[in-house]
């Protein structure tokens, strides 16, 4: 073996260092337990390597590692949910840990908490839109790396809009 790096390897260090962040703040979104969303990073990596081999171009970089990141989520979220009998919930049917007190305000870290958790508990294709959009992606883009329609990808994110807004208060 001569240890060289291959285009591969340059390719993938380059897709890393670009969209590591993003892929972290995703495996967050697709799992709460740090422990696991540590090992789901490692395994939406080893996807992004192992795909490269046939990466056509035919979408940018980005919406193509949202993809891959997204894909693998996804199915991180199916396998957790068989194993530990999970169910999940619409977006009409969220609802709070606990009651909320209109009287309180709520720092930003606790919002982002209980806006996490309440994405933690919503159907695969709907956290998708949420977490997409979170990652600062157009309607257009999200649906690109979705491979939905557009306009279905923004009744989504509208009716997820509303219902974190109502169901956070802010």
């Amino acid at each position: 073996m001569t240890g060289g790096t291959t285009s591969q390897d340059r390719r993938y260090e380059a897709l890393a260092a670009t969209y590591g962040p993003m892929i972290a703040r995703l495996a967050r979104g697709y799992e709460r337990d740090p422990e696991k969303a540590r090992d789901l990073v490692q395994t939406i990596h080893v996807e992004l390597w192992r795909s490269l081999a046939s990466f056509d171009g035919q979408c940018s970089d980005k919406s193509w590692v949202h993809r891959i990141a997204h894909n693998v989520g996804v199915s991180h979220m199916i396998r957790e949910a068989r194993t530990n009998h999970g169910q999940w919930v619409g977006l009409d049917d969220v609802e709070l840990a606990g009651p909320q007190d209109a009287e309180v305000e709520l720092d930003r870290a606790q919002r982002q908490q209980r806006m996490l958790a309440l994405v933690h508990r919503l159907k695969p294709a709907d956290r998708q839109v949420v977490l997409l959009h979170l990652e600062d992606l157009s309607a257009a883009e999200i649906a690109d790396v979705l491979g939905m329609a557009p306009g279905t990808v923004s009744v989504r994110l509208h009716r997820a809009k509303a219902v974190l807004r109502t169901r956070i208060g802010e």
